[in-house]
């Protein structure tokens, strides 16, 4: 249903929505670890959702990302888009050439109802409507911020 981006940012969010209560920033290794995502993939999908304003960035050590905005504005519809470029209708499902919103075919009005349709929950869903603050998996612990953490990860 959509693609490999667009959940990976999707997930991301999920992690910035139950760390959002702090207001502190995650590093992309720790979201990367709460997703399962490969660590450089969730780097360019933050910076990606950055860009499009719906999480902030901070350099530094205790820099990272938040959401910069609150999870009930932010559709699933809006992040699937940012990834997955929708494709509008081109031609007539019946074939006609001179199919349009003005002169329509049999089918044409019901198919764009239909579209519509399957859309709406996509845009209708937010954030904050998936959110699950119970189950979530707490990030790890960044090695940048926590020298320890490093060595000790590889000495086990």
């Amino acid at each position: 249903m959509i693609g490999r981006t667009a959940d990976y940012a999707l997930r991301a969010l999920l992690v910035l929505a139950r760390e959002q209560q702090g207001g502190r920033y995650l590093h992309a290794d720790d979201v990367a670890g709460a997703t399962g995502a490969p660590r450089n993939y969730t780097g360019k999908v933050l910076n990606g959702l950055a860009r499009a304003g719906f999480v902030t960035s901070s350099r530094g050590p205790s820099g990272g990302y938040r959401l910069a905005r609150p999870p009930a504005l932010i559709s699933v519809g809006a992040v699937i888009d940012l990834f997955d470029t929708p494709v509008a209708q081109q031609r007539c499902l019946n074939g006609i050439a001179s199919c349009n919103s003005r002169r329509p075919c049999a089918a044409h009005s019901r198919w764009v109802a239909l579209l519509n349709a399957r859309r709406a929950p996509l845009d209708d869903t937010t954030i904050a409507d998936l959110v699950d603050h119970r189950s979530a998996p707490r990030p790890r612990t960044s090695s940048r911020r926590n020298g320890t953490a490093r060595a000790q990860s590889h000495s086990s």
